[in-house]
C-alpha cells in the first residue's frame, strides 16, 4: 500500500496509474517464481549476483501487497499486449526515490512476470534458445549500469529494457538490433541515395553498441552483421530488412580529430552514411557511457585510454558532443 500512496502523490505517475486502470486489457494472470526458485530465473537473466538477495526479499513484500500485485499484473497486461509489434510497446516510468527499495525494483518483477509470454513469442518465431538467453540477458546487463552508477539495484531506464523483452530488440553477436522503422529525415537521405524505392516509415534495423561486451572490433561488428542477415530473413521474413541504422554520438564526426584512422570507432563510423547530426549537444551521454555516469565532473575525468583522452580533452577544451544519426545498405 505505501508504493501505491507513494506514486498517486506524483502528478506524473497519478496520471500513468489512471490510464493503466482505465484500459480495457484485464490484469493478467501471472505467478512471480517463487522465492526458493527466484534465483535461479535472475541468474538466468545476468542478474548481479549482489542484487539477488534483495529481490528475493522484497518479493515477500511486494506479494503481501494486494495493490502492488494489482498494479504489477496490469503492468504485465499492458506489457505483453501487441508482442512483437514495432513501436507498440511499453514504456515503464521510473518511479522516485520516495518509493523506496520495492519501487527502484518493482519493474524488474514485471519483467520476471512477463517472462513466459516473452519466451513463448520467442518460440512462436523460432527464435533460438542461445538468442533468446543472451537478448534477455540485458536485463542483467542494465542493473549492473545502474549499480555502477547509483550503487544500488535497479534499471536505468525501463522503457529500454522493454524493448528486448517485447520482442522489438534482440543480440546478436557484439550488436543489438531493434526492428525499427526509418525516420523522416533519415529516410529522405535513404531515399535521395539508394534508388530502392525506400524512405520514411519503412523497415529498418537500428544498432546498439551494448556495454561489457569488449572492444568494438571491425570482425566482431563483421561477425554480427552476418548473424543479423541471416536470423532476420528466417524469423522475420514479412519485414524485408535492407538498410541498418544507428544514432549514437559514435558518429560525431569530431571524434576523427582525437582518433586514429584505424581506431574501432572511427572504423564503425566508416560503415555508415551520416544522415544528419544533432544541434543540441548532449556531453551527458559520453561521459555515461565511457566513465559510468553522465553527471561525473569533467575536470575529474581519468585520460587513461584514447577514448577516454578524446572525451575530455573535447570537453575540457569547450567543446560538446553531439548525436550523429548514420545509416547503410546491409
Amino acid at each position: 500500500m505505501v508504493l501505491l500512496k507513494v506514486l498517486r502523490e506524483d502528478a506524473r505517475l497519478a496520471g500513468w496509474l489512471r490510464d493503466l486502470e482505465s484500459e480495457d486489457d484485464a490484469p493478467r494472470e501471472i505467478t512471480l517464481p517463487h522465492a526458493d526458485e527466484l534465483p535461479d530465473v535472475l541468474l538466468d537473466l545476468s542478474v548481479p549476483h549482489e542484487d539477488i538477495n534483495d529481490l528475493v526479499a522484497l518479493r515477500g513484500r511486494l506479494a503481501r501487497d494486494d495493490e502492488a500485485m494489482t498494479l504489477l499484473a496490469r503492468c504485465v497486461a499492458r506489457f505483453v499486449r501487441d508482442m512483437g509489434e514495432i513501436g507498440k510497446g511499453w514504456e515503464p516510468p521510473s518511479f522516485p526515490k520516495s518509493a523506496g527499495p520495492l519501487g527502484r525494483l518493482f519493474h524488474v518483477y514485471v519483467f520476471v512476470a512477463a517472462l513466459p509470454y516473452v519466451r513463448a513469442y520467442h518460440r512462436d518465431r523460432g527464435v533460438p534458445e542461445d538468442v533468446s538467453r543472451r537478448t534477455l540477458a540485458d536485463l542483467g546487463r542494465q542493473m549492473a549500469v545502474h549499480r555502477r552508477r547509483r550503487g544500488t539495484g535497479g534499471l536505468p531506464f525501463p522503457w529500454w529494457t522493454a524493448l528486448y523483452f517485447h520482442g522489438e530488440l534482440f543480440q546478436l553477436g557484439r550488436l543489438q538490433y531493434q526492428r525499427a522503422r526509418l525516420g523522416q529525415r533519415t529516410g529522405q537521405a535513404v531515399a535521395a541515395a539508394t534508388g530502392r524505392g525506400l524512405g520514411p516509415g519503412d523497415p529498418c534495423l537500428s544498432l546498439h553498441i551494448p556495454d561489457f561486451r569488449g572492444p568494438l572490433s571491425p570482425s566482431g561488428c563483421e561477425r554480427s552483421l552476418t548473424l543479423a542477415r541471416a536470423f532476420f530473413a528466417e524469423h522475420y521474413p514479412e519485414e524485408p530488412y535492407e538498410i541498418a541504422v544507428c544514432h549514437s554520438w559514435l558518429l560525431d564526426p569530431q571524434l576523427r580529430r582525437y582518433l586514429p584512422a584505424d581506431s574501432n570507432i572511427i572504423r564503425f563510423q566508416d560503415r555508415f552514411e551520416l544522415a544528419h547530426q544533432e544541434t543540441t549537444p548532449d556531453d551527458g551521454v559520453p561521459v555515461g557511457f565511457v566513465f559510468g555516469d553522465p553527471e561525473l565532473p569533467v575536470e575529474e575525468l581519468p585520460r587513461r585510454s584514447s577514448v577516454e583522452r578524446a572525451v575530455v580533452d573535447h570537453l575540457r577544451a569547450g567543446g560538446h558532443w553531439y548525436g550523429g544519426h548514420g545509416w547503410f545498405v546491409l
